[in-house]
């Protein structure tokens, strides 16, 4: 077994009474009190999440660009100085490596962040194509990324710097000083659909810039937040998770993620993806509301009317805001419209569920 690696604030939160589990490789708080109460905290009010198990790599020179158009699915030459950029990795198979996203600091300089259990397999899978010589550093631990996120969280920041939170457009950055550490990533991003920004500092100022920003958030009802709820959180809103809903056997089309697939350029696989949006995808990534009481979860079936199987369910979560079963699946795509009656074998039952549009909430 590869050992578990730490984040670099692992004893503040078991300090802080949370619980520790492995994921992705580090030992991460999955919850520090229940997953419903750090829910709402962020629905309502502000809540952090330490995901310093994150990747980064740093991108640079006059090649960066080439090599970004080059395995990434989005159209990277459209961005400004300042913009962020969700994207994904094809593979040749159809599938995808990674999804990620992409940080223009200016011409010839990005920040590429990546999924922490995928860090070695984006790396040489990047630099396999990396043959024009861009200069391309994996600084992933020497970065912590503080997720600070629900609708109180832009107050609370503000107290932290100088640079004006509110003229950041969403997926758009800032670099600059923040809780007295310079050079820090003030990113209009985040994976919980309740307004927030994600802070990249170095390691050795994490700690300070933790405690700071708890402090700045004392008046509203602050609380550290573990990737229990994260979860829920990313699912309510029919985000994507690596590993469940997307992974080196889903097309990006299939996923729903047509939209950062531009065929304008050339990229990792783009024929085989372009034949495939022409010719039509024969299954669909779908949100689903349960009729029926129960929980979907991971590998469950999908079945028909007739009982036939269709699919399966790839993330699925009891929605604390609508207090329902909510997931994601794939299944073929005559059953993939709004409104299609669809079951869901739970514990050897045919529970129903209908496709629902998304976000949920």
């Amino acid at each position: 077994m590869d050992e578990v690696k730490r984040i670099p604030l692992n004893a503040i939160h078991e300090k802080l009474g949370a619980k520790m589990v492995p994921f992705a490789g580090f030992n991460m708080p999955v919850r520090y009190s229940s997953d419903i109460e750090e829910h709402m905290t962020v629905r309502e009010h502000v809540g952090v999440f330490d995901v310093s198990h994150m990747g980064e790599f740093t991108l640079k020179g006059p090649k960066a660009l080439d090599l970004i158009q080059r395995v990434t699915s989005n159209d990277a030459s459209k961005m400004v100085d300042g913009q962020a950029q969700y994207s994904c990795l094809p593979n040749e198979n159809g599938g995808i490596v990674d999804d990620l996203i992409i940080y223009k600091i200016k011409d010839n300089d990005y920040l590429l962040v990546v999924n922490a259990g995928n860090i070695d397999n984006d790396w040489n899978w990047i630099s396999k194509f990396n043959t024009e010589g861009a200069d391309l550093k994996n600084i992933s631990s020497d970065i912590c990324l503080f997720a600070v996120q629900g609708p109180k969280a832009v107050g609370v920041l503000q107290k932290l710097t100088k640079t004006d939170l509110n003229e950041i457009k969403f997926y758009h950055f800032a670099i600059g000083e923040f809780a007295g550490a310079q050079d820090v990533v003030m990113s209009n991003t985040g994976y919980t659909g309740s307004g927030g920004f994600e802070i990249y500092v170095h390691k050795d100022n994490a700690e300070k810039v933790w405690n700071a920003i708890f402090e700045a958030g004392k008046d509203a009802n602050i609380k550290p937040i573990g990737l229990g709820a994260r979860d829920t959180l990313r699912l309510e809103k029919g985000f994507c998770l690596y590993g469940n809903d997307i992974d080196q056997t889903t097309s990006p089309l299939e996923a729903g993620l047509g939209w950062i697939t531009k065929f304008t350029k050339e990229f990792t696989n783009s024929e085989n993806l372009k034949k495939q949006k022409e010719e039509g995808i024969k299954r669909k990534l779908v949100g689903f509301k349960m009729v029926d009481k129960g929980i979907p979860r991971h590998d469950y079936e999908i079945k028909n009317t007739k009982g036939e199987v269709i699919g399966k369910v790839t993330s699925g979560t009891m929605s604390p805001m609508l207090g329902i079963g909510i997931g994601l699946g794939y299944v073929t795509v005559d059953h993939a419209s709004p409104g299609s009656e669809i079951f869901i074998s739970v514990r050897n039952r045919d529970l129903k569920a209908e496709v629902s549009k998304l976000p949920f909430v």
